[in-house]
């Protein structure tokens, strides 16, 4: 089994109250980050965000409208990520997750990783970049670079076309790294059909949208990316030292971006076990054959950590206040995300996080996963005592990994 982390930077109230300022809270990712790297971690998965969350409540259609403070304060991964490693010595750096649709669109990025990946290799020609991409982890930090609804038939295939706008983003992002010339005609179409919707009644007011006389079965969207032929500068960077993982839990995402480069996948914390087996079997089936051998580890799982290993308790008392740790950071995230306090959510995403002393945590790690299972440990979560995550860090190395070997 190995072991990555995941950074979430994110500037929102604990339970208490408290939210560090934004000087503060790369003050404690360096730290923690510096502490995983002395520690052994593989990777820094560092959460990605775009724009402010806070100004996007007072929009016509919030997103995230009862969120308090930000989501994110990583807004260029790729500087971070510099940043990070120069920092560090031996941890790779990777983005969980970059919008390929914010920040200039997929063509920037393209460009953006192939330069991160080139100054990467002067400092250091062993340690890789792993991107991880995706739509966007929230519909309205791409907003503002045209990913809205162009007209009534758009507006109807709403959400499930932005879907698709990720499709072609995807193709032109993975073209452009892997080293292509392409032009904006050599990009796939994007044809709307009822198999791209999840009911009769939503493809239906599509086709009605479409204002023909006799309802149509396909309807062709016209390109969001409209370019003659062009090609990224720099050309010659070494692309063994990145790792590509696509943020989509669409199984027809993943086999076509892995028609381009290898390229991984993530899971979600609550995704179930039936749906992580199944994923490993149709990527072992699809992942491109230059990525070698589909394996386990090549889809990190993300799961909270809420471990007590607190000087001065008993076995049962730290059993007991991870427990309530947990209780009351989960709480604030879905009253963070909802605006409101479900006990039986909270619940459910305790159901899928590790909590206890060291010895519960490792016999659930046991019990949970499989041997070969890449975990990305998930320790801030709604905590900015940073001395105390670093404790946990620690605890993890010290008393729970031997605990599992």
């Amino acid at each position: 089994m190995e072991y990555d982390i995941f950074f979430s930077i994110s500037q929102t109230p604990d339970h208490n109250g408290f939210t560090p300022s934004e000087s503060e809270m790369f003050t404690n990712y360096y730290a923690q980050l510096q502490a995983a790297d002395r520690l052994g971690f593989g990777v820094a998965w560092i959460a990605q965000a775009h724009l402010s969350t806070k100004t996007q409540q007072s929009n016509s259609k919030p997103v995230v409208p009862h969120w308090k403070g930000e989501v994110g304060l990583c807004t260029d991964f790729c500087q971070l990520a510099l940043e990070s490693f120069r920092r560090t010595e031996n941890i790779d750096v990777g983005s969980a997750v970059i919008s390929i649709l914010s920040s200039g669109g997929p063509i920037a990025q393209a460009e953006r990783i192939a330069n991160t990946v080139q100054f990467l290799s002067q400092m250091d020609s062993k340690r890789k970049l792993h991107v991880g991409f995706s739509a966007g982890r929230f519909e309205f930090m791409a907003r503002p670079y045209g990913i809205v609804p162009r007209d009534e038939i758009e507006e109807a295939a709403w959400p499930a076309l932005r879907g698709q706008i990720f499709m072609e983003a995807s193709e032109i992002f993975l073209r452009l790294i892997r080293g292509d010339t392409i032009h904006s005609d050599d990009i796939r179409k994007t044809v709307l059909t009822r198999e791209n919707f999840r009911s009769d009644e939503d493809w239906e007011r599509v086709q009605q949208a479409a204002g023909t006389p006799d309802l149509p079965e396909s309807i062709e969207i016209s390109r969001r990316y409209d370019f003659e032929e062009i090609s990224v500068v720099p050309k010659e960077w070494p692309r063994g030292q990145l790792e590509l993982i696509a943020g989509t839990h669409d199984p027809k995402a993943q086999e076509f971006v892995n028609n381009f480069m290898p390229v991984k996948v993530f899971n979600l914390s609550i995704t179930s076990p039936e749906v992580i087996d199944s994923t490993h079997q149709k990527m072992s089936e699809i992942f491109h054959p230059n990525g070698g051998q589909w394996q386990r580890r090549d889809m990190p799982r993300t799961t909270f950590v809420f471990l007590n290993s607190e000087p001065g308790l008993s076995p049962e008392q730290q059993s007991a206040a991870a427990h309530e740790e947990a209780r009351l950071a989960l709480g604030e995230y879905w009253k963070a995300l909802e605006g409101t306090l479900d006990p039986k959510k909270v619940e459910r995403a305790a159901d899928n996080a590790l909590i206890g002393n060291a010895s519960e945590v490792a016999e659930q790690v046991k019990n949970r996963f499989h041997p070969d299972d890449r975990l990305m440990c998930w320790f801030d979560f709604f905590n900015h005592d940073s001395e105390r995550v670093i404790r946990n860090m620690e605890a993890w190395w010290n008393e729970v990994v031997p605990l599992l070997e």
